[in-house]
């Protein structure tokens, strides 16, 4: 059984609409929907297990001077935006994205930003448009450079860092998923320049709900990924407050690489 002091585990409040959800000394108000309108309106565990490993891992970017750039992150398949405020309250600027169906919080943290946008795994990349202020893969296609808003500029690659949980839950979503990962790591980077490249780190939250289709994702990413061991994800949880009996994240994974292509 969880502590009940902690976050629960997220099979534990499907049915509420809003979630108080406690993270280090922030407070994410999230709305989840039980509708069955689409996979992404609703809290899941990858999410949770990845914003708490992202707490203990990453590193801390609150000390930097305000002069330097902020980290910037994109997240696939946002959903109702735990990893994207979680990431953002631990200083770094985000992207996060999902389909129109799922995007609905708002109200970044105060450390970083996050920035809110379609971004459909169906539209080829070369069609991507990231000076669009709603979404990259909008009617107004166009590979511009973004332009400034009034308020602050869009959100484009390079990114220090690609995340994202409870994705592959459909083998029609393996290869669209890969393939815009793929262009996350490749766009905004100058293959010609004589200064080192920096590749992002990739961080992929899976549920082994049907071990097949897990596996057969795995096997088809272009990229080498590693697990990361369950005794450190436990950690993570520990860190961070949650604490759950192993049972009520029995088949939550985090896989790990780099986007060297």
């Amino acid at each position: 059984m969880a502590d009940t002091r902690s976050p629960l585990p997220a099979h534990q409040t499907k049915h509420l609409d809003t979630l108080e959800y406690p993270f280090i000394n922030s407070t994410f108000h999230l709305a989840q929907s039980s509708n069955g309108t689409s996979h992404g309106t609703a809290l899941w565990l990858g999410a949770q297990l990845l914003s708490a490993y992202l707490a203990a891992e990453l590193k801390d970017v609150h000390s930097k001077p305000k002069t330097e750039t902020r980290p910037r992150a994109v997240e696939l398949g946002s959903g109702i935006g735990l990893t994207a405020l979680a990431l953002a309250s631990l200083g770094y600027d985000v992207l996060a994205t999902d389909t129109c169906l799922c995007l609905q919080f708002s109200a970044p943290p105060r450390a970083g930003t996050v920035q809110v946008r379609e971004l459909d795994w169906l539209v080829s990349s070369d069609m991507w448009n990231w000076s669009d202020q709603s979404s990259v893969t909008s009617p107004a296609l166009s590979n511009e450079a973004p332009k400034a808003n009034g308020i602050e500029d869009t959100l484009c690659p390079p990114f220090d860092l690609i995340v994202s949980s409870d994705t592959l839950y459909d083998e029609s979503l393996i290869d669209p998923f890969f393939t815009t990962v793929q262009a996350l790591c490749t766009q905004g980077r100058d293959s010609t320049s004589s200064i080192p490249t920096k590749y992002p780190l990739i961080l992929i939250a899976l549920e082994r709900r049907d071990p097949a289709l897990i596996s057969t994702a795995l096997a088809r990413a272009p990229i080498s990924l590693t697990q990361v061991p369950s005794k450190k994800l436990k950690k993570a949880l520990d860190r961070s407050g949650i604490r759950w009996d192993g049972a009520d994240w029995d088949g939550v994974e985090i896989w790990r690489g780099v986007g060297r292509l």
